[in-house]
């Protein structure tokens, strides 16, 4: 019951919505025999984090049918243009219906109607028994419920929406929705509509006229000419379109709204469904309503052994901690994980420490919490929490054993904890270190998440206490020094627990699966380096940036007035739906696809192509997009991410973020900078070399092509890069039957497109749009490079056979990269994955070797008496500042380096060579 209304909640849930969000929201995922539920689990966690979030005092799922409805009897063609579902979802139907009921939950469906249909009914029953309604649903159509006391909950965000919330996105208040979708029409449920009337202009109408009957009647009044024809003419199929969209509020139905009122599930019911699916993680989610989970042994899964009751002690006084000390040091490992102020390493303060030794039991040492809302101390800050060991004594006791040279650090994305603890004023060097997060991503890319959550429910099938269980949310969530000792150690305590248990499973399998090599030597020696490129930081210069997001600004802003001066009006050029209507409804382009939310695809893909075809329009919202990003990605936040203490930014590599094992960073992302455009290359002229230093900027040249060449067994590849020849000039004279001599540089650009995209699996319509011509014509190209190099179509089927057959393709050096979806029965997917199969051998191999550059390069300066420090990794290239006498001797030393760096595991039959410049900034080092 609502608190403030006293009114009773019904709440109606579109299950078939539910459905399809979570089909595809999973990965494939089968029961042991064969039976297909990645939608079951989906749809069972998305009911119950529903009925965490949302008080009620009933509730329905209501779910369409197969049966054709009423709709269909009036206008066959209503739905006609539906895909059939996915094959492997139609198993998943009855399940889900099941799973329904095992929650407790009423399942409705009605043979003749849609669930949409029983929504409506089931709310006007409702509301004229005096109660409040929300329906949880993405679908547009049920906002014309919207009323008083109907709301609608989007199951994304959870926002409710309102009628101010219908109006801003249909432009006219709920009880008119249905004359806007009656004239607009809706391509998603082949609902006719009037030709040439989008939602905006709808709207205009509806709020002039008043209601559809009204502007029907009063057609001839319209002053454009087109726009009265099409209503004169299309009078009726407006009227029909009215009642395809129109809800029905009287179905007959079946189930009475008191058989709706809320209920606790049945626990055996439940836990013997959840069992029959193996939903193990959920299953433990849910023991404190059903009781523990009965051991289940007949799972196939590799997992660890159940998690022992856990023992998880608050260490709040010296004797504790140098027992703890003590104990791992006699052992020779111990988790650690660390509590912060905030998610960047470089401004996060420490909160406090927590070790864990053996399973189940764990220790948390509370160094910084402070009072929520209470006292503050001289510093402003909150007062400190009593029991808590000084900080500089905590440190100096854990110093030793972190540092231990004997003993294994354990811990989950341990880069993150070592940026801490190596700041002042705490100054630990963490190491030697086991990560257990690195050690997921060389077992398992390509096959889930390995965030510390994630593969808890994957190998324990626990499911831990989350960060906002602890600090909660909203205008009341807490820093996590404001959380009370007590709930820091569980949550805390029970991460260094899992991260050791887990850690103990990856151990095993890496010399099992064969990747001890690919984690010792490339893996978990590049954490400590990144460790220092991304504590160094790399210097921008703020008036560059600001005089630059000046000049954007002006510049946005002529391309705005030039685009709303073709367009004949103003519109947020930043919105998908308003551009949308504006290029296919009020300009009448062809080629507009809608999306499932109703609005069309404003995509690049879906630019590229009108502006290949002459609209000027589009080609100017490409430039104006392009320009917006730059501006508010970089110019604009760069000089926000300067660190006050440093004066630079410091951004922070992923380890874990390309399948293939190439590095990617984020605050900022530096990999995403256009380096062949003028606005990109302004950009990089803002990252600057320090006082008496020089940007260095080393680079492997066409290392992916050289790979190809190598992998592949290319012989007038691998001859021509050893004679060190132009291969673009080379392969444009090979496909194009033109004289090496005689290859401009038009031609060249072109061989230059298929070099590259034979490596990506790019499509013969792909290269069209890149080349800007005919699909036919790029296919012949495609064909001809075929046929001069054969030996790479040979390399191509021989890796998707191999990835059907292993589920994984590996690199050079041994790294697998898994393949999902590469035996998918949907085209598109499959298609996907097999070009994911034949770049990552390729683009993985060029990821290990300069990860291995990256190892070498700080041990051989640090030997040679070289000051130079690594900044950056981007793409093929590192970034280094120099002192600018020692430009010379480092140029040459990391040249060698970078071209030696296979060896000697691997002796390419092909030479890297590695391009080297320098200058006072990125560009011009570059």
């Amino acid at each position: 019951m609502n608190e403030k209304t006293g009114k009773r909640h019904l709440c109606l849930v579109d299950g078939s919505g539910f459905i399809f969000r979570a089909f595809y929201s999973l990965p494939p995922l089968t029961r042991e025999d064969g039976t297909p539920v990645n939608a079951v689990l989906g749809f069972c966690n998305m009911l119950y984090a529903l009925s965490q979030e949302v008080v009620y005092d009933a509730m329905a799922m209501l779910f369409d049918t197969k049966h054709p409805t009423f709709r269909h009897d009036l206008f066959t063609e209503y739905k006609a243009n539906r895909d059939a579902p996915p094959e492997e979802l139609v198993p998943q139907f009855p399940l889900i219906r099941e799973a329904t009921r095992a929650f407790g939950v009423p399942a409705i469906e009605q043979v003749g109607f849609e669930a949409d249909d029983l929504i409506a009914t089931y709310a006007r029953m409702a509301v004229e028994e005096g109660w409040e309604v929300s329906i949880v649903s993405s679908d547009k159509d049920l906002m014309q419920l919207v009323r008083t006391d109907v709301f609608i909950i989007d199951p994304k965000t959870m926002k409710r929406i309102g009628s101010d919330e219908v109006e801003a996105k249909f432009g006219v208040l709920p009880d008119r929705v249905v004359d806007v979708q009656a004239l607009a029409g809706d391509s998603t449920d082949n609902v006719p509509g009037i030709r040439g009337i989008g939602l905006k202009t709808a709207a205009l109408l509806i709020n002039e006229y008043g209601t559809l009957d009204d502007l029907l009647e009063r057609a001839g009044e319209i002053k454009q000419p087109k726009r009265r024809q099409a209503l004169l003419e299309q009078a009726e199929m407006a009227r029909l379109s009215r009642v395809l969209v129109r809800l029905k509020e009287d179905v007959p139905v079946e189930e009475e709204l008191s058989s709706l009122e809320a209920k606790a599930p049945d626990p055996e019911a439940l836990r013997e469904f959840l069992t029959a699916q193996n939903f193990k993680a959920l299953l433990r989610r849910l023991e404190p309503q059903l009781g523990p989970t009965p051991a289940d042994s007949s799972s196939s899964t590799e997992t660890e052994d159940p998690l022992p009751q856990p023992i998880y002690e608050l260490i709040q006084t010296t004797d504790q901690l140098g027992d703890w000390v003590d104990e791992a040091k006699s052992v020779g490992w111990v988790s650690v994980d660390t509590e912060t102020t905030s998610l960047d390493a470089m401004a996060a303060k420490l909160v406090g420490v927590s070790l864990a030794i053996t399973a189940g039991r764990a220790c948390y040492i509370p160094l910084a919490h402070v009072a929520s809302g209470g006292e503050s101390g001289e510093d402003g800050a909150g007062k400190m929490v009593e029991g808590q060991i000084p900080m500089a004594k905590a440190l100096d006791i854990l110093r030793p054993l972190l540092e231990d040279p004997a003993v294994i650090k354990i811990g989950q994305n341990l880069k993150y904890d070592m940026l801490v603890l190596r700041k002042e004023p705490y100054g630990i060097r963490l190491h030697p270190i086991d990560d257990t997060m690195v050690m997921s991503f060389v077992l398992d890319a390509g096959r889930g998440g390995h965030g510390m959550d994630e593969l808890s429910r994957r190998h324990l099938n626990v499911q831990p206490i989350t960060y906002k269980d602890v600090v909660g949310s909203g205008k009341q969530k807490l820093t996590f020094d404001e959380v009370s000792l007590e709930d820091a150690c569980n949550y805390s305590a029970e991460d260094a627990d899992i991260t050791l248990r887990l850690h103990g499973l990856f151990k095993r399998r890496l010399p099992k699966e064969r990747m001890t090599s690919v984690y010792e030597v490339l893996e978990r020696p590049l954490a400590g380096v990144l460790v220092e490129m991304e504590a160094s930081g790399i210097a921008v210069a703020p008036k560059v940036l600001s005089e630059l997001s000046t000049d954007f600004a002006k510049r946005l802003e002529v391309l705005s007035d030039k685009i709303h001066r073709l367009a004949g009006h103003e519109f947020n050029i930043g919105s998908p739906k308003q551009l949308g209507e504006v290029l296919f409804d009020e300009l009448g382009l062809s080629g507009g696809k809608k999306t499932k939310t109703g609005a069309y695809a404003t995509g690049a893909d879906v630019l590229e192509v009108l502006a290949a075809d002459g609209n000027e329009l589009a080609d100017e919202v490409l430039a104006w997009r392009q320009l917006s990003k730059l501006k508010t990605t970089y110019t604009d936040a760069l000089i926000a991410q300067i660190n006050p203490v440093t004066g630079r930014v410091h951004t922070s590599f992923s380890m874990v973020g390309a399948s293939t094992g190439r590095l990617s960073s984020t605050n900022p992302n530096l990999q995403n900078i256009p380096i062949r455009t003028e606005e990109g290359r302004k950009i990089r002229a803002a990252f600057v070399a320090g006082e008496g230093c020089k940007l260095l900027s080393a680079d492997y040249s066409q290392i992916e092509l050289r790979l190809l060449a190598d992998i592949a067994d290319i012989t007038a590849l691998r001859e021509s890069f050893g004679r060190g020849e132009d291969i673009h000039a080379l392969t444009a004279s090979q496909v194009f039957g033109v004289p090496l001599a005689d290859v401009d540089g038009a031609i060249r650009r072109s061989a230059k497109a298929i070099n590259f995209g034979i490596i990506y699996g790019q499509s013969a319509f792909g290269l069209a749009k890149q080349l800007s011509i005919p699909q036919r014509e790029a296919k012949e190209y495609i064909d001809l490079y075929f046929k001069k190099y054969p030996g790479i179509s040979s390399y191509m089927e021989r890796t998707k056979d191999l990835a059907r057959k292993y589920g994984f393709v590996e690199t050079i050096f041994g790294r697998r990269c898994h393949v999902v979806g590469i035996n998918e029965k949907n085209a598109a997917r499959r298609n996907y994955a097999e070009r994911q199969a034949i770049n990552a051998p390729i683009q993985g191999s060029a990821a290990d070797i300069i990860k291995r550059a990256m190892v070498r390069v700080p041990m051989a300066l640090r030997a040679a008496n070289l000051n130079a420090r690594m900044l950056l990794q981007v793409h093929d290239e590192l970034l280094l500042e120099v002192p600018a006498d020692q430009i010379v001797q480092t140029g040459n030393l990391v040249r060698k380096i970078m071209e030696e760096a296979a060896l000697p595991s691997k002796k390419l039959a092909v030479p890297l060579t590695v391009e080297i410049g320098f200058g006072d900034n990125w560009f011009e080092a570059h």
